[in-house]
């Protein structure tokens, strides 16, 4: 896969991004999806001549009613294009039941940006994955795996560990953390929207098989979650590598004006 995010979203949408927001919090992607069809399915039911009003929203602090019901009260709440409902919307986080919190946290994205969409009278783009970002980037966890069956050595790993720390800086990107664990290393990262990681990634693999060959060409990269050591244990068990990097579900969610 050579097209970065960027370029990816503009064949989605038939244009440049010019507003785009990313989902900073990690929450879980089936949520996520459970959370978009819940809103699509409430804003086809609404009809266009008589909108939701804030006064038909039940409060969500009343114990008599139930999960489901605050549930949907968010999610309707997210449609009213009202500054009332946003904050509404953002004391409910503060203090709302904790087991809702990722539900809230979604419907404030979309009622923030219902909001600045009219505001700024101009449609956004909703960007979101299971692993979440940082302003304008997204985190990536990913697998690199040694050439041998043994565990990286020290100065193996001060070269992995180097070698990529200086790419990602190059590129405007952060390395959050790195393991190791017989023979292959995970990252977690952070890297601009619209920078090509592919490129960063095999450019750095390059650099630290200057130093012998230590490291396959190819690698497991994926924003949906972290992979527990069992789960990549299993994939190379049971699974030939690519000739290319291999790429779990991207997780781009356009704003329901651009869909």
């Amino acid at each position: 896969m050579d097209d970065n995010l960027y370029d990816k979203l503009r064949e989605l949408t038939g244009k440049i991004p010019e507003k785009f927001s990313i989902l900073e919090e990690q929450i879980d992607v089936k949520l996520q999806m459970e959370y978009f069809k819940f809103s699509s399915r409430i804003k086809k039911s609404i009809p266009k001549d008589t909108p939701i009003v804030l006064e038909e929203i039940p409060d969500l602090y009343d114990e008599k009613i139930s999960i489901e019901v605050i549930k949907e009260s968010l999610v309707k709440l997210a449609s009213i294009d009202d500054p009332k409902a946003y904050r509404l919307i953002e004391a409910y986080l503060k203090d709302g039941k904790p087991e809702l919190n990722h539900w809230t946290i979604l419907a404030q994205q979309e009622s923030k940006m219902l909001l600045e969409s009219t505001l700024l009278n101009e449609n956004q783009v909703f960007i979101s994955t299971g692993l979440g970002g940082k302003g304008n980037m997204l985190r990536y966890f990913i697998v690199f795996i040694g050439e041998e069956i043994s565990e990286f050595n020290d100065f193996q790993q001060n070269i992995l560990k180097s070698e990529f720390e200086f790419a990602l800086k190059s590129n405007q990107s952060e390395l959050e953390e790195i393991t190791f664990n017989e023979h292959f290393a995970t990252m977690v990262v952070l890297i601009p929207f619209d920078v090509p990681f592919q490129k960063i990634f095999r450019e750095a693999i390059a650099e630290c098989n200057n130093y012998g060959n230590f490291l396959k060409p190819n690698f497991l990269v994926t924003n949906v979650k972290k992979l527990s050591t069992k789960e990549i244990s299993e994939f190379l068990e049971n699974n030939e590598l690519p000739d290319s990097d291999s790429m779990d579900n991207l997780g781009i969610e356009p704003n329901d004006d651009e869909a």
